[in-house]
């Protein structure tokens, strides 16, 4: 017996409550990822991840300060699949290479103020949201307001979420992010 117990569900093999879902994932960017097709297994957890992202999606960070949280989250929790997704997201929106290989890498990112938003994030991951004062003092300097310290625990929490799936159900990174996956280190 194998010891991979999760199905990769299609429309059709999915359970009933996920379908509208998954169908209108596919409908939304042209596929249906292997990583939806894990998650329907459990419709509440697909339904929940997707509502907690579309929430995050309308917070009040921007675009690229969103990817930041998310690849900051994805690369401390290791889920190879998140890094490739998101990585494509940033070369969609025209991000900066450098940027892009930062985040990546975890290194120091060439933008102060992302930096001090990669940095919160990484506090608020540390410390289970008890984010020293000095630490949040040096967030709010860099120009965020103490609702964008929310909205980072609402991402945080959002890709929790889907990294956790993910690594759990060992997504395989789709062929069209196959471009964006970590090399294995030679």
């Amino acid at each position: 017996m194998s010891t991979h117990a999760f199905t990769t569900h299609t429309v059709d093999t999915a359970p009933q409550a996920a379908r509208p879902t998954m169908a209108g994932v596919h409908r939304k960017i042209g596929y249906l990822p292997g990583a939806v097709g894990l998650m329907a297994e459990s419709p509440e957890l697909l339904t929940g991840f997707l509502a907690a992202n579309a929430s995050f999606d309308r917070c009040g960070l921007d675009r690229i300060q969103r990817e930041v949280v998310v690849l900051t989250v994805a690369g401390r929790n290791e889920c190879h699949l998140c890094v490739a997704m998101h990585t494509a997201t940033l070369v969609r929106h025209g991000a900066a290479s450098e940027l892009i290989d930062a985040l990546r890498a975890g290194a120091t990112l060439p933008d102060e103020r992302l930096e001090a938003l990669r940095c919160f994030t990484l506090a608020v991951l540390d410390n289970r949201g008890a984010v020293p004062d000095a630490e949040l003092s040096a967030f709010l300097a860099a120009g965020y307001q103490p609702r964008h310290a929310l909205d980072v625990v609402l991402g945080v929490g959002t890709y929790t979420i889907s990294t956790f799936a993910n690594r759990l159900t060992r997504a395989p990174i789709d062929p069209p992010l196959a471009a964006y996956a970590r090399q294995p280190a030679a």
